[in-house]
């Protein structure tokens, strides 16, 4: 696959370096801005399942 996106890419070598970090750098502002916000609330790393209290050493 990267190697289909690497000859599809127009220019020489350090053109095609260039817009390739270009992409990757645009791929991870689309997840941080749009696709990580909206799937945080379906994750369950907020669900606790230790409880407070009655039985706790102290």
């Amino acid at each position: 696959m990267y190697g289909w996106i690497w000859r599809h890419l127009p220019g020489n070598a350090w053109v095609r370096a260039f817009t390739s970090l270009v992409l990757v750098l645009a791929i991870v502002y689309v997840l941080f801005q749009y696709i990580f916000p909206w799937a945080e609330p379906l994750l369950p790393f907020n669900d606790v399942t230790v409880d407070q209290g009655l039985g706790a050493a102290r």
